[in-house]
């Protein structure tokens, strides 16, 4: 039977791009002379730690790391942006998550989706994606047009595509 799966990934080598861009941006700007902004991409926890001094500066650099992801074609809804935190004297320590994989809710909401649609489909939930499987490849393809409409709060691939 054709199946796909319906995942959330962020490629890391792309998204290190963009983050080094960001960096080189911030560092080339005028308004950031004189700065002890900076922005660091933990690969192992998938977070991007932004420290600096006010906030007008800390907006300033979330808005360059957004452009930079949708430059390298990355969505970013793939970004958590967390709480802000007072680090040591006046600085301000942010830190930024990267969604990988489907959350549950999201994962449920998907398949509910898929379910009300009427198509003669299978969804299933498998660890932190979706699986869909149809006996026609056109059923498939009419969910992933429907996945394609609606905003889920991740960025979402499809991959795997069988016969």
């Amino acid at each position: 039977m054709p199946s796909f799966d319906i995942v959330s990934k962020i490629d890391a080598q792309t998204l290190d791009n963009a983050i080094n861009n960001a960096k080189k941006e911030i560092l080339n700007r005028f308004d950031f002379h004189g700065s002890k902004s900076t922005i660091e991409l933990d690969k192992k926890t998938n977070e991007v730690t932004v420290v600096t001094e006010d906030d007008m500066r800390l907006k300033a650099i979330e808005g360059s790391i957004i452009s930079r992801m949708v430059k390298q074609s990355l969505d970013p809804n793939a970004l958590d942006f967390g709480e802000e935190q007072y680090a040591s004297g006046n600085m301000i320590r942010k830190s930024i998550k990267i969604k990988e994989g489907i959350e549950k809710e999201a994962a449920k909401k998907i398949v509910k989706k898929i379910k009300d649609s009427g198509l003669k489909v299978q969804a299933s939930i498998m660890d932190d994606q979706v699986r869909v499987t149809a006996k026609k490849i056109d059923d498939l393809q009419a969910v992933i047009s429907l996945c394609r409409t609606e905003d889920f709060g991740q960025p979402l691939q499809y991959i795997n595509m069988r016969n």
